[in-house]
This record gives C-alpha cells, sequence and structure tokens, in this order.
C-alpha cells in the first residue's frame, strides 16, 4: 500500500511518453505551472483502464479549464501506449513507465497472478499542487474500482 499521504512532497520521477517517438518524460517539468493530475492504472486495453482514461478524456476540458495537466501513467511499453491512444482518441499524455519508477516510488506495485500479471500498478490517482505536494490521493481497494470523476474535479480546483 502507498506510503504517500496528502501534505507529502510527491516522489518525481523520469520515464517515457507513451508516443512513437518515445520522447523522455520528467515529472518536475510539468510542476509549478497548476495542478498535475496523475491517474496510474495497470494495463492499456483492459476494460476498466480503458473505461477510466475514456472518462478522463471526456472530462479533459474541466480539469484543464481548472488549471490541471492530465497524466496516466503504467507500466506498458510506449508501443502499446501510443496505440492505447490512438484507439481511444486520448489526447493528454500516457507515461510508459517500463522501469517501474513511479509505481515503485508511489508504493503501487502489484500482482493479478489470475491474469499472468506481475510487476504492474495498482489503479491509483494523486492531484499533485504546484508546490510539488500530494493534494489529493485515491487509491483502489481493487484494481477494477475507478475513482469518483466529480471528486478528482474537486480536488483540482481545490489543490
Amino acid at each position: 500500500m502507498s506510503d504517500i499521504e496528502t501534505g507529502d512532497t510527491a516522489p518525481t520521477f523520469t520515464a517515457t511518453l507513451g508516443t512513437s517517438d518515445h520522447e523522455s518524460f520528467d515529472l518536475e517539468e510539468h510542476l509549478g505551472d497548476g495542478p498535475v493530475l496523475l491517474a496510474v492504472f495497470p494495463g492499456a486495453f483492459t476494460p476498466p483502464c480503458t473505461n477510466e482514461m475514456v472518462a478522463l478524456q471526456e472530462r479533459r476540458d474541466e480539469f484543464e479549464d481548472a488549471g490541471a495537466t492530465l497524466l496516466g501513467v503504467s507500466a506498458d511499453s510506449a508501443f502499446s501506449q501510443g496505440a492505447f491512444r490512438e484507439e481511444h482518441g486520448i489526447e493528454f499524455d500516457l507515461v510508459s513507465d517500463m522501469d517501474r519508477n513511479a509505481i515503485e516510488q508511489y508504493g503501487l506495485e502489484m500482482d493479478i497472478p489470475d491474469l499472468g500479471l506481475h510487476d504492474i500498478a495498482n489503479r491509483a490517482v494523486f492531484v499533485l499542487a504546484e508546490d510539488g505536494t500530494v493534494a489529493y490521493r485515491w487509491i483502489a481497494d481493487d484494481p477494477t474500482n475507478e475513482p469518483d470523476y466529480d471528486e478528482l474535479l474537486d480536488a483540482v480546483e481545490d489543490a
């Protein structure tokens, strides 16, 4: 279970953007310019993850109007994430954490042995304030659960 609590300084990490260019990603570059909504998900193309990313995409304007940067993070390859974004019309950045830097630092590692999945991320959402502290956190009791999207928007507006 994540030890990251509200009010803590958010761990920063580097990874790769889920695009065909495999651009590098550094969370620090996104802090200080409005809140960051970090949506960590187990895996692209799985039904609950697709539902969550599509729901965030559908409300993207509301989050951006509140000043937030939306980021999806999973251990999927940049290639998988790029295909996932294209198939579902996701316009915000997905971050490929294949090295599991973010997943480990946020304490979200889990296995789903029945599906043959190991060292993947549990579903979680963190809202990071401009000063780099955790303004809000939600961690799924079960990875098939989705967050309350109205609550996320409220958290972004309050951050």
